[in-house]
């Protein structure tokens, strides 16, 4: 479903779906603030389309504001609608919308609070340490290209290794002889890392050389293999880049933990069950 359609589809719901449970924009000007409609004499000003742009999910964030303006506009102005109507009809004075209203304000609180200590301790400063930290063990790790023959019985695979000693090619005999699904592509499986194969194959095909070949079939759980090492290569730990937003997640993680912790510490907490009587 495309943006518009998922817009038209859900109407006033769509951006009240999506509404955040913290508030952190910052103040606009009014002189960089203008109107983009009116609603029965109701200004929307654009830093309304530009707030419910950012409340977007994550997909959608994606398309240029510019592409998406007139259908969130459109959703601004049903939300507008469906808002005057509804303080017509005194919607805002009925119980059932201010128990709603109750628990929204609620969570609005605590979001707001936790939001607000992500937003003292989330820095650059921060992220970079965690980075640091997180790469100090990630850089210069080993990956084998490798291809395998796979066959079923230990004969076989010593016939195959006595063949490829006397200049059979690798690829070749492996389109032929080997029984694992590597087979049609002349054995071959990429680039792999540690943890990524059983061990006895990882172990055998990690003791070679660039260009080696195991001089002994390696016995696995699948069946018997004859193993080459095409190249090997050091993977670089990624950029602080790349892996900024899962540190910047991470982080925000903790620090919420960390803050209902704390309140946790100096709480006085009862529990009940679901009929109202004291929980063990």
């Amino acid at each position: 479903m495309t943006f518009q359609n998922a817009l038209r589809a859900g109407g006033v719901a769509v951006l009240m779906g999506m509404a955040p449970l913290s508030l952190s924009a910052a103040p606009v000007l009014a002189a960089d603030d203008p109107v983009v409609a009116t609603v029965d004499g109701t200004k929307i000003m654009r830093s309304e389309v530009t707030e419910a742009y950012s409340r977007l999910p994550a997909e959608y964030q994606q398309v240029p504001l510019e592409q998406i303006y007139p259908a969130l506009l459109n959703s601004l102005i049903d939300t507008k609608l469906a808002a005057i109507r509804a303080r017509k009809e005194k919607v805002h004075e009925s119980p059932e919308f201010k128990e709603e209203l109750a628990a929204f304000t609620e969570r609005l609180l605590g979001s707001t609070l936790i939001q607000r200590a992500v937003d003292a301790k989330v820095t650059d400063d921060a992220i970079a340490a965690r980075y640091a930290e997180v790469v100090k063990d990630m850089g210069g790790q080993v990956e084998v290209h490798a291809r395998h023959i796979l066959l079923k019985t230990e004969d076989e695979a010593k016939a195959v290794i006595k063949d490829l000693a006397g200049g059979a090619d690798f690829a070749d005999t492996a389109k032929k002889k080997s029984t694992g699904p590597s087979g049609p592509n002349g054995g071959d499986l990429g680039y792999f890392g540690k943890g990524q194969m059983v061990p006895e194959f990882e172990q055998a095909a990690f003791a070679l050389d660039k260009g080696a070949m195991t001089q002994a079939p390696v016995k696995t759980q699948f069946g018997w293999h004859v193993i080459k090492v095409e190249d090997k290569r050091s993977q670089p730990a990624p950029s602080l880049e790349e892996m900024e937003p899962q540190i910047r997640q991470s982080l925000t993680r903790e620090i919420g933990a960390e803050v209902t912790k704390e309140l946790r510490k100096t709480a006085k907490i009862e529990r009940f069950n679901l009929d109202g009587t004291p929980a063990k």
